[in-house]
């Protein structure tokens, strides 16, 4: 029996003082990939660095909503795993997908994640996000994964300039089990770091409550962007 494929998307944009090392990490997982570069109209060699490194490299609409969803379009997996540049899937990455795939009421999910850095900061946003997680609470740096049959009937990510991914999360978890593997997958947290804890969560939770609201996530991209 042939192991599964594991397609990784890469939404990019002006990512090439990391993307090098990034990719190399990333080809450098045991186990079946194939990894998407998605690029949004980058200008300072994320392009090249992509193409050099081997990576399929796909071009879409700026708009992460708008490259996974050309990504997953391209993809050949057996399953779709989002993952944003500035983030790392653990090491044995791929033998937990693969046994996640193995029950089929799996319909996708995400990983447990930590925020790079052993400061207090980092750990405290870490724990918050467990505390979330276990309420069903999850977004895309935890690097969600489905099933591509799961995605498109779905939708994919609604083109939404922002919460796509808890929106997709939100109609995933509708659909079947959405386990949350071993890990941790690792994400930065220096856009939260000016912020400060509090503020931090407290945007998280306002965010979440204002679009589960109804407001106009146009709007509430604008709020984003001021708390960040």
């Amino acid at each position: 029996m042939t192991p599964p494929l594991v397609s990784v998307v890469v939404p990019v944009l002006d990512e090439a003082a990391t993307m090098e090392l990034f990719l190399a990490e990333l080809f450098g997982l045991p186990g079946r990939f194939e990894v998407i570069v998605v690029d949004g109209g980058s200008i300072d060699g994320t392009r090249e660095l992509a193409v050099k490194a081997g990576a399929v490299l796909v071009d879409a609409p700026r708009g992460r909503a708008a490259q996974q969803n050309a990504g997953a379009r391209a993809a050949r997996g057996d399953v779709l795993v989002f993952l944003h540049a500035d983030s790392r899937l653990p090491r044995d990455a791929y033998a937990s997908l693969a046994r996640a795939l193995d029950d089929p009421h799996v319909a996708g999910g995400n990983f447990s994640l930590r925020f790079d850095g052993d400061d207090a900061f980092s750990r405290v946003l870490g724990a918050w996000y467990a505390v979330q997680r276990r309420l069903g609470v999850w977004y895309g740096d935890s690097t969600i994964w489905v099933r591509p049959d799961v995605f498109w009937a779905l939708g994919g990510f609604p083109s939404l300039p922002i919460m796509e991914d808890y929106a997709l999360v939100r109609a995933l978890r509708r659909v079947g089990a959405t386990p949350r593997l071993p890990g941790p997958a690792t994400t930065s947290s220096r856009r939260w770091r000016a912020l400060g804890v509090r503020p931090t969560v407290m945007s998280w939770v306002v965010i979440r409550w204002l679009f589960v609201a109804g407001v106009s996530p146009e709007w509430l991209a604008r709020l984003y962007r001021r708390a960040r």
